[in-house]
C-alpha cells in the first residue's frame, strides 16, 4: 500500500511549499540609516593625530604663495572634512546625560513598539494574501489533479474552496502560511468525501435482529474484480461473526459460476446456484429464500459483468431488483480506470440506483483520483477499498482517514 494516493500527496504536499515559499522568500524590513561620508581608504587606516602631523608637515615644506596651488587647495579640503568628520565623532561619543528610571522605561516601550510596527521581530508586518499571490500556483494545482485522474468539477471544488478560504487571510508569522494552506486543503477534500455514508456493519445487525437477510447486489463491467470482491466481503462479514450465502446470478458468461464456486468453497460459504443460461432473477430469490429457511444474515448477489451501453443485459439486472428487492445495491469499478469508473458508476447508478461503490487495485493506484472524485460526482459512498490479492485484503473506506493520507 506504499504507492496509495502517491500522486495526490505529492500534489497538495508541493501546493503547501509553492504557497509558503511565495511568502517567505522575501527578507525583512530594515530600519534605514542616513548615509556617512566616504572616507579615502589610506585616512581610515591612520589615526586622527597621525593624519594631522601629516598635513602640518606638508604646509612647513614651503613658503605660501599669494596663489595657493591645487594642491594646496586639494590638501585644505581634505582637513577641512576630516576635521568636520572628526569633530562629528567626538561629539556622538560624548555620554548622553543621565535619565531618570522612569523616563528609560517609558521611552523603551516607545522603541519597543516602533519595532514591533517596523516588522523587526515580526513577519514584514501583517501580509495579507490577495488572489493575485496564490492564482498562479492554485492553476497548476488544478492541472495537476486533472492529471492524476481527479474529475473537472472537483478539481474545480477543491480550488474554489481553497481560495475562498486563503485570500483575504493575514499573516503574522511565515510558519502561519503552511498551516493556512493545509488547513484550507483539509477541509476542501474533506468537503468532497462528505457523501453520507452506509454502514453495511450496523445494516447487518438490524437485520440480524429482524430475521430478515440483508441483501447486497454487486454490480459493475467485466474485468473489474467484482467476484473476488464478494469473495472479500464474504470474508469481512464472516469475520464480523455473520453467516453469508452467494447467489450466483451471473448466468450469462462462460465459466462465470466455476469461478464464484471456487471462491465461496475456499472462504466456507454455501453457493446457491443454477445452470448456465438460467434465469438470474430466480436464481438470487433463491438465494434469499434460502438464507430465510437457514437463518443466515447476508445474502450476496453475483451479477453478470456488462457495459453500461448494453441495454439488453442492464434490463435483466433491473428484473434482479424488482424480484429481490436488494437492500443495498454496490457498484464495483476498477480504481485504476480513474474517470473511465467514474462514468461507468454515473450510468449505472442512472439504469438501477446504486448505494455505495467498492473500488479495486486501489493499492495499485498512485493516482487516487477516481477514490476522491467517484462519491462526489454520483452523490454516493465509497464503502470499502480492494487493496491486495487476498480475501483479507480490504479495507472499510474513511473520510477522515483518506485526509490524512493526503495532506
Amino acid at each position: 500500500m506504499s504507492n496509495l494516493f502517491e500522486s495526490l500527496k505529492k500534489k497538495f504536499s508541493g501546493t503547501v511549499g509553492k504557497i509558503n515559499d511565495k511568502f517567505s522568500g522575501g527578507e525583512e524590513e530594515k530600519e534605514e540609516t542616513t548615509p556617512v561620508e566616504e572616507v579615502p581608504e589610506e585616512i581610515k587606516e591612520e589615526k586622527p593625530e597621525e593624519t594631522f602631523e601629516k598635513l602640518e608637515k606638508i604646509e612647513e615644506v614651503e613658503e605660501p604663495v599669494e596663489e595657493p596651488s591645487e594642491d594646496e587647495e586639494s590638501k585644505s579640503g581634505v582637513r577641512e572634512k576630516l576635521s568636520g568628520i572628526f569633530s562629528r565623532q567626538k561629539t556622538e561619543e560624548k555620554p548622553e546625560e543621565e535619565k531618570e528610571p522612569e523616563e528609560i522605561e517609558e521611552s523603551s516601550k516607545e522603541v519597543n513598539e516602533e519595532e514591533e510596527k517596523s516588522g523587526i521581530f515580526s513577519f514584514v508586518t501583517k501580509k495579507t494574501i490577495s488572489e493575485k499571490d496564490i492564482d498562479d500556483i492554485l492553476f497548476e494545482l488544478e492541472m495537476s489533479l486533472l492529471e492524476s485522474d481527479v474529475a473537472l468539477e472537483v478539481a474545480e471544488k477543491i480550488i474554489n474552496s481553497v481560495k475562498e478560504d486563503l485570500v483575504g487571510r493575514k499573516i503574522k508569522r511565515r510558519s502561519d502560511v503552511a498551516e493556512f494552506t493545509r488547513e484550507a486543503l483539509r477541509k476542501a477534500v474533506s468537503e468532497i468525501l462528505g457523501v453520507e455514508t452506509r454502514d453495511l456493519k450496523e445494516m447487518a445487525q438490524n437485520a440480524k435482529k429482524s430475521g430478515e437477510p440483508l441483501k447486497i447486489m454487486f454490480v459493475g463491467i467485466n474485468g473489474t474484480g467484482k467476484t473476488t470482491t464478494i469473495a472479500k466481503i464474504g470474508t469481512f462479514f464472516i469475520n464480523e461473526g455473520y453467516t453469508p450465502v452467494i447467489a450466483a446470478a451471473d448466468t450469462f458468461r462462460a465459466g462465470a459460476i466455476e469461478q464464484i464456486g471456487h471462491h465461496a468453497e475456499n472462504i466456507g460459504v454455501k453457493l446457491i446456484k443454477h445452470k448456465k443460461g438460467a434465469d438470474p432473477a430466480a436464481v438470487a430469490y433463491d438465494a434469499v429464500e434460502h438464507a430465510r429457511a437457514k437463518g443466515k444474515e447476508i445474502v450476496l448477489i453475483d451479477t453478470a459483468g456488462r457495459m453500461q451501453t448494453n441495454i439488453n443485459l442492464m434490463d435483466e439486472m433491473k428484473k434482479i431488483k424488482r424480484v429481490v428487492n436488494p437492500d443495498v445495491i454496490v457498484y464495483v469499478g476498477d480504481s485504476l480506470t480513474g474517470n473511465d469508473a467514474v462514468e461507468q458508476a454515473s450510468k449505472f447508478d442512472d439504469a438501477v440506483g446504486i448505494d455505495g461503490i467498492i473500488l479495486t487495485k486501489a493499492d495499485a493506484d498512485a493516482k487516487g483520483g477516481a477514490a476522491l472524485s467517484i462519491g462526489y460526482v454520483i452523490n454516493k459512498p465509497v464503502l470499502f477499498l480492494g487493496v491486495g490479492q487476498s480475501y483479507e485484503d480490504i479495507m472499510e473506506f474513511k473520510p477522515e482517514w483518506m485526509v490524512e493520507q493526503l495532506i
